[in-house]
């Protein structure tokens, strides 16, 4: 049988050492799958620099010593940065000296300087280094690679070059959905910092949905006073001790949020808000019942999904969302302001006679017309208070007004359309730039959407089409990364999910699309994550660590493993119980080992470790018996819709996580060896079903149910036709949540099966998920 084993954690001794980087041989391969290589003469940075030339002389030695000159409120203000970054980098801690010397660190404010509003010049040689820039925002960015330079494992030693650069994109973003969860000032400002560093300059702030209304808006006090209240799903929305209701809350008040947008701009970061329209409203629609369709009151739940609750279209609701918008305006000083548009499913506007007699009244011919005319009203509204609209690209349809923006997510040829016709775009489509999807097939990877994202991929999205003319190129503003937080209740998931993926958005918004080299990027991504370590960014260690699929052979007590890492990088292991070090054995073939054994492996670069942990494999001839779900492929047919899922309790703390195809809850086990086998033994656990799919519902294709509580079934083939064996189920799971089911397979099945286990009856409320299915010999 093949087996994918659940790893566990052994520390490395060696972690702690310092991250080298030497150049590597040149790569050419867009996926790098020979590993990483550096191009000759690259750097330790990412972004790379549009232009960088190697000088003749001799190299900078930085010490703590070395004095820091600016003059000018300006320079010295980016100068305190610097030495700030550079110290919160893991580089030397230096000392500012107000005006100009002859040795040392400088940065010159120059406006008469040809660099751009972003761009900058670094020079250095033996006895010192520049940093030029006309603008403040270039000398900020010039100082962030200078503090890469002297960090990373580089021992403050800088060579002589000269680095020309600027960026190729003027939108270099993140997206970062506080409404679903909730993040702290504190942890805003360490996104902030750790998107700084990378030179992104834009933070959309995706404050309003339907789980939750985030910012303080002084004429609506009902907003936050109840939309921005839920109780969570299940046992997570419960006391442990009384069983009382626990509420989820959280809101920014004005003076919050001109704390960020002081403390983004100090960063050179614009603040984008977003006021979802009209779709994505549930929580404004429970704190004021005015502003919906439905006489049936709503409130703010704990559901994911696409809800069918939309703003109406009375007078009076334009009034509301323009007076929001101008708190908005007031607050924010960026030049954008977004207003969703995406998702937003007409069925009560197509229901609702009101709703038809409006349209009537200002002439929309169908429903789609009717967002659109709300989509002009508050265009013209932001027009006239000198801010121009920007929304995700379900406003091209019914027409779009000629100043606005668009943001394409379903994929790029909204953006395309949009670009064509005159608008100017950002690219951010699902497929590549959702940091919401998973990193890796790893069972370490957290609660999310399993399809994969992989770092590579995120690397090689290239947000201009090549089918868009060339004089309509310049309408492609840039490119966004956005991370909707469903299942990211945490800041130590938050992280997970951006780092190290940030860092190749970074790279695609900013270096020249003739620099970008994925195999290279690979090579410069080590330094990077010794300056991460030492800022205190907990990135993804999946990416870094290694995986191991095997092939037992029972009868001979063998298994054959074989070991894969999602990056390429060098594998070392060990099987004697040994430390793994990079004098460890380097993995290259497929390994053939007694039962039973335990395995040990990790990923080096440099002859230094990448991730913190060494994988640990312990396989014996019972543990390959059993796997989880994680390690089961969902079964065959329609109806399918993969998710990687949090348990609802315990309150606080970990919680098992299952992945489910919430459509038809049914695992499969393929080419399971079934030769004296007896019966198949199933841990299950039961999560509340916490979804609204709007027009996706009618794909939920469950087997019903025969009994009183259903059944879990036991199928071969393809999952379908009369079960090899059947249990009922209980009514519901024990005190842990879980429980524990023996099904007998007959005797007559022999050799190798394919085996389904399914479970019946309606997923809603409440749907039982597999934890582990084992076999059980005779």
């Amino acid at each position: 049988m093949h087996t994918r084993t659940r790893r566990t954690s052994l520390s490395l001794l060696s972690f702690a050492l310092a991250l080298s980087l030497a150049p590597r041989a040149h790569a050419t391969d867009a996926q790098a799958p020979d590993g990483p290589r550096a191009l000759p003469g690259s750097l330790p940075l990412i972004p790379a620099p549009a232009k960088v030339e190697r000088l003749d002389g001799a190299a900078f030695n930085v010490r703590a010593s070395t004095p820091v000159w600016a003059s000018g409120e300006a320079a010295q203000r980016v100068a305190g940065q610097f030495t700030t970054l550079l110290r919160n980098s893991g580089g030397p801690a230096l000392q500012i000296t107000p005006g100009r010397g002859t040795h040392g660190i400088a940065f010159v404010l120059d406006p008469s300087l040809k660099t751009g509003a972003e761009g900058y010049q670094l020079h250095s040689q033996g006895n010192g280094a520049t940093v030029r820039a006309a603008t403040e925002a270039g000398l900020f960015y010039g100082a962030a690679t200078l503090s890469q330079l002297l960090s990373g494992g580089s021992n403050g030693v800088l060579p002589a070059l000269r680095i020309d650069d600027a960026p190729r994109f003027s939108w270099r973003g993140l997206m970062l959905d506080s409404a679903r969860h909730f993040q702290s000032l504190d942890e805003i400002k360490r996104v902030l910092d750790a998107m700084a560093e990378q030179k992104l300059n834009t933070f959309h702030w995706h404050l309003t949905d339907d789980q939750g209304w985030r910012m303080e808006i002084k004429r609506y006090p009902k907003l936050t006073a109840v939309g921005s209240c839920r109780i969570p799903a299940g046992d997570g929305g419960r006391d442990p001790v009384t069983g009382a209701e626990r509420p989820y809350c959280g809101f920014y008040t004005q003076d919050q949020i001109r704390e960020v947008i002081a403390y983004a701009a100090a960063r050179h970061i614009q603040v984008i808000p977003e006021i979802d329209v009209p779709g994505h409203a549930t929580a404004a629609i429970a704190a004021y019942p005015e502003l919906g369709t439905l006489d049936t009151p709503l409130k703010p739940l704990s559901e994911w999904g696409v809800f069918p609750n939309l703003f109406n279209t009375e007078e009076s609701t334009f009034q509301f969302l323009e007076n929001v918008l101008e708190e908005v305006i007031t607050l924010f000083p960026a030049k954008y302001v977004h207003v969703g548009g995406d998702e937003a499913v007409k069925d009560q506007w197509e229901a609702s006679a009101r709703v038809q007699g409006r349209m009537r009244e200002v002439g929309a011919g169908n429903e789609m017309e009717m967002q659109s005319h709300l989509i002009k009203r508050l265009e013209t509204f932001l027009e006239q208070h000198d801010r121009r609209l920007i929304g995700w690209d379900e406003i091209l349809e019914g027409g779009l007004p000629p100043e606005a923006t668009v943001m394409s997510w379903r994929g790029t040829d909204g953006g395309l359309k949009a670009a064509s016709e005159g608008h100017d775009v950002v690219m951010s489509p699902v497929t590549d730039m959702y940091m919401d999807y998973l990193q890796t097939p790893s069972d370490n990877e957290p609660p999310g959407r399993p399809l994969t994202t992989p770092l590579g991929r995120v690397y090689g999205f290239e947000p201009v089409p090549d089918a868009l003319a060339r004089d309509k190129q310049q309408h492609i503003l840039g490119l966004q990364a956005n991370m909707f937080t469903e299942h990211t209740r945490s800041y130590a998931r938050l992280q997970h999910n951006l780092f190290p993926r940030l860092a190749a958005v970074a790279e695609t918004g900013w270096s020249p699309r003739e620099r970008r080299d994925y195999a290279d990027f690979l090579a410069r991504l080590p330094s990077q994550l010794q300056r991460w370590q030492a800022m205190g960014v907990a990135y993804a260690q999946t990416p870094f660590q290694v995986e191991l699929d095997s092939h037992d052979d029972r009868k001979a007590g063998t298994a054959t493993l074989t070991l894969r890492t999602p990056l390429n990088y060098e594998v070392r292991y060990s099987t004697d119980g040994s430390p793994v070090t990079a004098q460890s054995p380097r993995y290259s073939t497929p390994l053939t080992q007694p039962l039973p054994v335990t395995l040990q492996a990790a990923t080096f670069f440099n002859g230094q470790p990448l991730a913190s942990a060494a994988s640990r494999f312990e396989l014996s001839a019972t543990s390959l018996l059993s796997r989880n779900d994680q390690q089961l492929a969902m079964c065959p047919g329609e109806g399918k819709l993969l998710l990687r899922l949090e348990d609802d309790g315990p309150a606080d703390g970990e919680r098992a996580i299952f992945n489910v195809n919430i459509f038809n809850p049914c695992w499969l086990w393929k080419d399971a060896d079934v030769d004296g086998i007896a019966r198949l033994r199933v841990r299950a656990g039961q999560i509340p079903y916490y979804f609204q799919l709007a027009h996706d519902e009618p794909q939920r294709t469950f087997s019903p149910a025969r009994s009183a509580h259903g059944e879990m079934d036991v199928l071969n083939g393809n999952c379908d036709g009369t079960p090899l064996a059947t249990v009922k189920l209980p009514a519901k799971p024990g005190a842990d949540g879980f429980i524990t089911l023996d099904a007998a397979l007959p005797r007559s099945v022999k050799g190798t099966q394919d085996l389904c286990v399914r479970f019946t009856g309606d997923t809603r409320p409440t749907m039982w998920v597999l934890d582990t299915l084992t076999l059980v010999p005779r």
